[in-house]
C-alpha cells in the first residue's frame, strides 16, 4: 500500500533557495524533515534520485495544512506535479512445497473426475456399422417386399404397407427367437 510519494522537480525547486516555498516561512520543524527527505542539505543542490526522495504522505499532509492555515495562493497540487506516488515492490512469501504437492494432486483428481464425467456415456461399440444382423434382416425383408409388390399393387401407397407389414412380421419373428434364446440362457443358469 503507497504510503510516500516521489518527489518531482518541482516540490525540490520550490523548496530550494529562492523558491516558492521560500516566502511562505516555513515552521522550522516542517522544513527541516523536507529538507532532510529532499536531500537539500547536500551542497550545490545536488538532486539525488531513489530513496532520498521519498516524501511520506504525512508530512504532505503537514504541509498543505500549513499552507491553507496560512491562505497562501500556492497550493498542494501545483508544488506536487511531476510527483509520483511510491508503491513499494511487493514481495512474494516462498511457497510450501507440501502445500505446492497438495494442489498437485488436488489438480489431478478434478482432471481425472471431469474426464470421468465428459467420457460416462461413451461406449467402445463401433459405430461405423450401420446395425447389428437383424437390422440387416428386417431391412432386406422391407426392400425384397416392396419390390416384389411391384408387381401385385400399382400404388405406392399399398407397396409401402405391405413392405411394412412384412418386416414387421419378420421383426416379431427375430423378437421370438431372441426371447427364446435368452429363456434357455436364463434357465441353464
Amino acid at each position: 500500500m503507497a504510503s510516500s510519494l516521489l518527489a518531482g522537480e518541482r516540490l525540490v525547486r520550490a523548496l530550494g533557495p529562492g523558491g516558492e516555498l521560500e516566502p511562505e516561512q516555513l515552521p522550522g520543524k516542517l522544513r527541516a524533515e523536507l529538507e532532510a527527505v529532499l536531500g537539500k542539505k547536500h551542497k550545490g543542490g545536488d538532486l539525488s534520485a531513489g530513496p532520498a526522495r521519498l516524501v511520506s504522505f504525512r508530512l504532505i499532509r503537514d504541509l498543505h495544512q500549513y499552507l491553507r492555515e496560512r491562505g497562501s495562493t500556492l497550493y498542494l497540487h501545483e508544488l506536487l506535479e511531476g510527483s509520483e506516488i511510491y508503491l513499494p515492490e511487493v514481495v512474494k512469501p516462498p511457497r510450501n512445497p507440501e502445500l505446492v504437492a497438495r494442489l498437485e494432486k488436488i489438480k489431478i483428481q478434478l482432471a481425472n473426475e471431469e474426464y470421468k464425467r465428459i467420457t460416462r456415456n461413451v461406449t467402445c461399440q463401433d459405430s461405423r456399422h450401420g446395425g447389428t444382423l437383424s437390422d440387416l434382416g428386417k431391412q432386406a425383408a422391407f426392400v425384397c417386399t416392396y419390390l416384389g409388390s411391384q408387381y401385385i399393387f400399382t400404388e405406392m401407397t399399398s407397396q409401402v404397407l405391405a413392405a411394412l407389414i412384412v418386416a414387421s412380421v419378420v421383426g416379431l419373428a427375430e423378437l421370438y427367437i431372441m426371447v427364446r434364446v435368452m429363456e434357455g440362457e436364463l434357465g441353464e443358469l
